[in-house]
């Protein structure tokens, strides 16, 4: 799971929080994070069903597009 491109110009994303609890089971469409940019704050869907796993993601950190914060693994 990486910080997908928010807006055309935007090439980093401030990291708000998780939005779904590490290791919960989360569906297609569910809002797990939300980031913010100078100009809008926005929730993040899961684009896979399965178990969350949150990475090193935290708070109020800056993350480039296209970095690794987590995964969605697949239940046994």
């Amino acid at each position: 799971m990486t910080i997908p491109k928010v807006s055309m110009a935007a090439e980093e994303v401030v990291f708000v929080e998780w939005l779904v609890a590490d290791g919960a089971t989360i569906n297609v469409g569910d809002a797990i994070y939300s980031v913010e940019t100078d100009k809008i704050e926005m929730e993040i869907e899961a684009a896979a069903g399965g178990i969350l796993r949150h990475g090193e993601a935290v708070g109020d950190e800056t993350y480039e597009v296209g970095a690794q914060i987590g995964r969605i693994e697949q239940p046994a």
